[in-house]
This record gives C-alpha cells, sequence and structure tokens, in this order.
C-alpha cells in the first residue's frame, strides 16, 4: 500500500495550489459578495489542463486520473470552493458524460472545446420535483423521425447559464421508468433553450446554479449521447466518480478552515495567553486533523479502485458521506474558535462555513450515500 504521492501528482498538488493562492484566495471574498461567476479565470484554468484532467489526449485533454482529479479539486477548493465546484461538475458531469458515452463525432465536436474551457458543460439531471428520486423525470423527449422534441424543466443546474452543452437526461419512455430515460446534448444557442440564474443562495455563490427550461427543442437524433434508455444507467455511474470529487471539495475547504483556526488560535490572546493554550480549543483542532487526515485516505482509496477498474460505488459514497460531514464539523468549529469575529465577513471562516453546506446535497445527500452504503452492505 502506498501512502505518498507520485512525483506527477506532487506536481500537479504543487501547481493547483501555486494557482488558488494567486487567483482565488485575493478574489474569493468579493466574488462571493457580489455572486461573480469568475469568466476571467476559465481559459487560464484550461490551459494548466484542470478543464480536461481526464480527457484522452488526443482529444487536448490532460490524459491523468481520478486521483489527480481529486487533488486539483481539493486544492482549488482551499481557494475559492465555488471554482473547485465547476471544475468537478464540469469535469466529472458534462465532459465525462460525452467523453465516456458519445461516439466519436460526438466526442470530436463537443470534448476538445470542454477540454480547453473554449466551452463549459453542464449536466441537467436534477429537476424541481425530483432530486433524490432521479429516475422520476417529468422531462420528456419525443421522437419526430430522425429528431427529438424535448420539454421539461431542471433545476439547480451547475454552470446552467454559462454552459456552452448541456446534458440534458429525459424520459424517452416513461412506461419504463429509469429504464426509460435518454441523454442529449443541447447546444447553447439552442431554440427553446433558456437559463436563468439562481440568486441568493446560501454559499458557493459564485458558482453558476440556473434553472434550465427546455420548450419545444427540436435536435436531430446525432444529439443523443449514448443508447437510447441507458441515460439513467449511465449517469449512475458518473455520479459514483462525482462523488468522489464533491468529496475532495470538503476536504479542501476543511482544509482552509482548520488553516484559518490555527493561524487566529495562535494570535488571539484572552486572560493574557494566546486561545490556542487553552485545552478546549486544541481538543477542536485535534478533532478537525484527524477527521480531514482519515477523509483524505478515503478518497485516495475510492480513487484508486476506480483508477484501477475495480468496484467503487460503496467507497465513494463513504468518501463523500464523511468527508463532507467531517468537513462541516471542522468548518463550524472553526468559526467557533473564532468566536464573535468568525460570525462576520470580517475573516473567511464564515464562508467556508456557508460553502461547505452544500457538500451533503450535491452529487446526492447524506442520506442517499447511507443508503448506498447499506444497500451493499447487506446484498
Amino acid at each position: 500500500m502506498q501512502f505518498e504521492l507520485s512525483e506527477t501528482h506532487r506536481a500537479i498538488q504543487s501547481s493547483a495550489r501555486d494557482f488558488a493562492q494567486a487567483e482565488l484566495v485575493p478574489n474569493a471574498t468579493r466574488w462571493d459578495a457580489t455572486e461573480h461567476f469568475p469568466h476571467e479565470i476559465i481559459a487560464k484554468l484550461g490551459k494548466l489542463g484542470f478543464l480536461g484532467i481526464q480527457i484522452d489526449p488526443k482529444y487536448g485533454g490532460a490524459g491523468l486520473d481520478t486521483l489527480a482529479y481529486a487533488i486539483v479539486v481539493e486544492e482549488l477548493s482551499r481557494g475559492d470552493a465555488s471554482v473547485g465546484l465547476t471544475v468537478a461538475s464540469h469535469n466529472g458531469l458534462g465532459s465525462s458524460h460525452i467523453a465516456l458515452f458519445g461516439n466519436d463525432a460526438q466526442r470530436e465536436k463537443y470534448v476538445p472545446k470542454l477540454a480547453s474551457g473554449e466551452w463549459l458543460g453542464a449536466w441537467a439531471l436534477t429537476e424541481p420535483n425530483a432530486g433524490s428520486d432521479a429516475a422520476s423525470l417529468a422531462t420528456r423527449a419525443r421522437r419526430h423521425g430522425d429528431s427529438w422534441e424535448l420539454e421539461g424543466t431542471k433545476q439547480f443546474i451547475t454552470q446552467g447559464s454559462v454552459a456552452g452543452v448541456t446534458l440534458v437526461l429525459a424520459s424517452t419512455d416513461p412506461s419504463a421508468k429509469h429504464r426509460g430515460i435518454t441523454a442529449f446534448a443541447i447546444d447553447a444557442g439552442t431554440a427553446g433553450l433558456s437559463a436563468h440564474r439562481l440568486h441568493g443562495k446560501m454559499g458557493v455563490r459564485a458558482s453558476d446554479t440556473a434553472e434550465v427550461r427546455l420548450h419545444e427543442v427540436r435536435v436531430s437524433d446525432a444529439q443523443r449521447i449514448g443508447a437510447l434508455g441507458s441515460g439513467f444507467t449511465d449517469a449512475m455511474s458518473i455520479l459514483d466518480k462525482g462523488r468522489i470529487s464533491i468529496a475532495a471539495m470538503a476536504l479542501g475547504i476543511g482544509e482552509a478552515a482548520l488553516a484559518a483556526a490555527v493561524a487566529y488560535a495562535q494570535e488571539r490572546k484572552q486572560f493574557g495567553r494566546a486561545i490556542a493554550e487553552f485545552q478546549g480549543l486544541q481538543w477542536m483542532l485535534a478533532d478537525a486533523r484527524t477527521e480531514l487526515d482519515a477523509a483524505r485516505l478515503l478518497i485516495w482509496r475510492a480513487a484508486a479502485l476506480a483508477d484501477h477498474g475495480k468496484p467503487y460505488s460503496r467507497e465513494a459514497s463513504m468518501a463523500k458521506l464523511f468527508a463532507s460531514e467531517a468537513a462541516n464539523r471542522v468548518c463550524d468549529h472553526a468559526l467557533q474558535i473564532h468566536g464573535g469575529y468568525g460570525y462576520v465577513n470580517t475573516f473567511p471562516v464564515e464562508r467556508y462555513l456557508r460553502d461547505v453546506r452544500m457538500t451533503r446535497i450535491g452529487e446526492g445527500t447524506s442520506e442517499v450515500q447511507r443508503t448506498v452504503i447499506a444497500r451493499e452492505l447487506l446484498a
């Protein structure tokens, strides 16, 4: 068992960390306050290979593994969780669906643009009335000869209003339930496709989240991604890897919060000494360090299984469940250590706590993860 990163992975980690410190940390508070989606850094992310981490180099990707993907998301999320989420969802959902299940023509059309950052990808599964129950889609795709007409509404879609292409999961055979769901690639600007950015989110405010509406959207059958009726099965396999990335995102936020708490505890003085000398705070910090290290091991285990072609669904859920809940505790304790100053935006810990809360929801709630783990345990 190898616990040390390879030279390649250390270089990736260093590159992502340096980028986060230079480009994200100085801007994260402002982007959060103004709900600004940072278009200005997308091309830079593309040049570094962060928007095509696992894409085949023949399509302009970096051709790296799942562990590299997790490392990049963690390091970017330390700087700004919104950017970490953008990179995680772009790589793990929209881009990977086409790269994994599209045909050669579809890959050649879309993947180079997605890998370079010329286009961002969105992945539209969730609906107003279909969240955890992803098989109960109301969006319909009806066939008309060699074309399809899509009608429906998607909710909470990351990159929904800034994407060059949106992967839409729609029911092509409602009677077949989850076996009747099919994926379609819808280009931005397609007639009948509209997106409306959501405002007022609790956290990850600089990430684009939108309601996507489809009204009489007509696309050719060439826009269908994967086999007819395979959309749900394909989506679930994508979500497994996506859970690794959200776990890594939670870990990155937790690391930022712990670093802030340590620095503050060493500087803040009460009763004539630094509060870091008080045992109660030391135990908070010790628990945080232990839980984050444990989370990283779970994430890396799931990534290693994925990279070796072994089943990893349960392990991905375990990593996502533990990392998200541990990071929430770490961020809460970091704010507590800051006292009243943590409750205002003088320090970034209040943003960390707002941002990390999303990780217990996105890519499957904690309750869904527990269900996945228990189902495999009892099988």
